[in-house]
């Protein structure tokens, strides 16, 4: 049996989801959630192999939801917006439904996946593509145990490479997320953040000076004190941003 979760805060548009499901008796709604939260949960939990996917929810949105899964299932979005249609192609979605979307229309969507039948890796190349959702440059969403948190992007200080994660660094914590460091150079806005080494991503407002170290090389000094290693390139983007 094909275990699949619907996730959609439109009460109706899972109905609709439901109903033309009844043709495929191989597939089995095992969960119906109303947002990203209550997505992760049931994820978690049945392990599905297909989700329907609204994009915008509230609180967490779609993207977010995805990027704090351990398990990622296939993923076809059901969404009213086109906004990112192209963009979720390109990063090699299943498919795409725009509502209102028909039967027709909605059984090619399956009949592609069930042909595909890839699992997990079409949505990996999705959660690592940084073509995404707007909001994406001003917070991230990071899970530590069975919580999740939106950190806003005004709250980092800084972000450094840690093996095939990240950690976030914020005035108080830091917070692990499964991201390369070129995701996050491509995704947070470039007024505010600035990559200065292939380890390090720094805020600018969060510099107080640029300091000589060994061997005519430099760091950075944040306001809480740290000092972040600047490489060449670095230390050249840097002195042009802050106009040095």
């Amino acid at each position: 049996m094909i275990k699949v979760i619907l996730i959609d805060d439109e009460p109706l548009a899972r109905s609709i989801v439901a109903e033309y499901l009844q043709s495929y008796p191989e597939i089995e709604i095992v969960k119906e959630c109303n947002d990203g939260f209550e997505g992760v949960k049931a994820i978690a939990e049945h392990k599905p192999d297909l989700i329907f996917l609204d994009i915008q929810m509230p609180k967490l949105n779609g993207f977010e939801m995805l990027e704090v899964l351990e398990h990622v299932p296939s993923v076809i979005f059901t969404t009213a917006f086109d906004e990112f249609a192209m963009k979720a192609f390109d990063a090699h979605a299943v498919d795409y439904l725009l509502k209102p979307f028909s039967k027709d229309r909605f059984d090619k969507a399956i009949q592609k996946w069930l042909n595909q039948h890839q699992s997990s890796g079409a949505t990996e190349q999705l959660l690592n593509s940084p073509m995404k959702h707007p909001e994406e440059q001003n917070r991230i969403a990071v899970k530590f145990g069975s919580n999740i948190s939106i950190i806003p992007a005004a709250d980092i200080f800084y972000i450094e490479a840690y093996d095939d994660y990240v950690k976030i660094f914020t005035e108080k914590d830091y917070f692990l997320k499964k991201k390369t460091m070129n995701y996050f150079e491509q995704t947070l806005n470039p007024a505010d953040f600035l990559r200065v080494h292939r380890s390090f991503i720094v805020r600018l407002q969060q510099i107080t000076r640029v300091e000589p170290y060994e061997k005519g090389s430099h760091v950075a000094l944040l306001k809480n004190g740290k000092k972040i290693p600047l490489s060449r390139s670095g230390y050249s983007r840097l002195k042009e941003e802050l106009g040095l």
